[in-house]
């Protein structure tokens, strides 16, 4: 499908055409794309945008999943996958994705774009359970400033009592407190 506001090397324009565009300022580069430098970057076009690296076979998780949904605003520098297939793919041998290899289930995925995603939710128990700091930071902010996705991440792991390194998740979910919380609490020790 080709995009009116997404470019891809080698639809209509080459890798160096579309190059030479992001230094005329016309083009900004966005996931496996480029889109106009004046457009406004949604859900839609950072989903759209991983279409050639996801296909059929995986799935966008991780930091890759909270850029998507705008849990995080930079697009990271290294996109996570992970195995939305039910049989086996030969894994993807880019040096700019971490494939994660073990199939998410289909009840974890929203599909966006065309392109399929983990959740919400199970993005920010994701990144909530990983040991990287900048993922703990992202989940921490996230979390916050939607208080919506994290109910949906608490509700998520209380269906999920034995998920590897829930416990981790919920207690960093748990330590999340909500800018309205800090205020009451400052205005009633003032």
């Amino acid at each position: 499908m080709v995009s009116p506001f997404l470019y891809f090397p080698g639809e209509r324009l080459s890798l160096a055409e579309l190059t030479a565009a992001c230094l005329d300022g016309l083009l900004a580069p966005i996931g496996e794309g480029f889109m106009p430098a004046d457009a406004v970057e949604t859900t839609w076009m950072r989903a759209r945008s991983l279409a050639p690296l996801v296909g059929d076979r995986w799935a966008a998780v991780r930091v890759s999943a909270a850029w998507v949904h705008g849990g995080v605003d930079a697009e990271p520098l290294r996109h996570h996958v992970q195995r939305a297939a039910a049989e086996r793919a030969r894994p993807l041998r880019e040096p700019s994705v971490i494939v994660h290899d073990v199939r998410i289930p289909a009840g974890d995925l929203v599909t966006i774009a065309g392109v399929r995603v983990s959740s919400p939710a199970r993005t920010l128990v994701d990144l909530a359970r990983s040991p990287d700091a900048v993922d703990l930071h992202a989940a921490r902010s996230w979390a916050r400033a939607a208080p919506d996705v994290l109910g949906d991440a608490r509700a998520w792991l209380a269906r999920h009592p034995r998920y590897p390194y829930g416990r981790r998740a919920g207690e960093v979910l748990d330590a999340v407190r909500q800018p309205r919380d800090q205020d009451e609490v400052t205005r009633y020790t003032s």
